[in-house]
């Protein structure tokens, strides 16, 4: 698993000013409700991912499930060489289609719902969403697939995506500064619940739950305390690899 833990590390490890810079160049990712978004993937790839994605229970993010994809899909084999990543493409199709998913499976009825509520209900629904995908026992291998060197920045830049969608699912308005380190500090909060989430032996992942309070938690005590909710980032990296390292992991 420790090698798995990089592509959380990575984010919460970088500089302060890298850290709004990835997420400058995310804001240019803005969402509109005037036009639908374009498909995310062309119609052959989509419907061998998702064929393959059928496998992941079984078969884990791996070569075997995109090939059963794509005989269930009517190509063949070597169809899957349209993969350039190989099964690290259906782990980001999982990360892809589960973020895009997120907005039509939460439906915020009660307007007096703050914003903070709402991100929790996000969080949690998302973290659903991988038990309910039956990927949870096979998410370590799929980190270990983000932590490779190449496959870092796409991996980090689905996570400011998502943290990014779940503010704006949200409600979230801001146009201040504030907009860069909320979405860091969220993107830290989740990475860390999500490893969480691997270990999670409780009913209905009631750990989890707790876990994502308490983290929850410490962004507005800390995020409050400090000023600055990327110094609050830097502070959760050490409590994270606490967090790792009383899990056996040797970082």
């Amino acid at each position: 698993m420790a090698f798995s833990l990089r592509v959380a590390r990575s984010l919460l490890q970088l500089p302060a000013g890298a850290r709004v810079s990835l997420y400058r160049r995310q804001r240019s990712l803005y969402h509109s409700y005037e036009h639908d978004a374009p498909p995310a993937y062309p119609p052959v790839e989509q419907a061998i991912l998702a064929a393959a994605y059928e496998h992941v229970p079984k078969s884990g993010f791996t070569q075997d499930a995109l090939n059963l994809g794509a005989k269930d899909a009517g190509y063949l084999d070597i169809s899957t060489n349209l993969f350039k990543k190989g099964p690290f493409d259906l782990v980001m199709y999982h990360l892809v289609t589960q973020r895009l998913a997120l907005g039509n499976k939460v439906q915020f009825l009660d307007e007096s719902w703050g914003v903070g509520r709402r991100v929790r209900s996000l969080v949690l629904e998302r973290l659903r969403a991988n038990a309910e995908a039956g990927v949870v026992p096979h998410w370590q291998g799929a980190l270990g697939q983000m932590s490779f060197a190449e496959n870092i920045p796409a991996s980090l830049r689905e996570l400011a995506s998502l943290s990014d969608e779940i503010w704006f699912q949200a409600g979230d308005v801001s146009v201040d500064t504030s907009w860069y380190t909320k979405r860091a500090s969220l993107s830290s909060v989740y990475a860390a619940v999500e490893i969480y989430q691997t270990q999670d032996q409780s009913t209905e992942f009631k750990d989890t739950e707790a876990f994502l309070d308490r983290r929850l938690q410490e962004v507005r005590i800390l995020g409050s305390s400090l000023g600055n909710t990327l110094q609050w980032a830097g502070h959760q990296a050490g409590a994270f690899v606490n967090l790792a390292r009383s899990k056996g992991v040797r970082i």
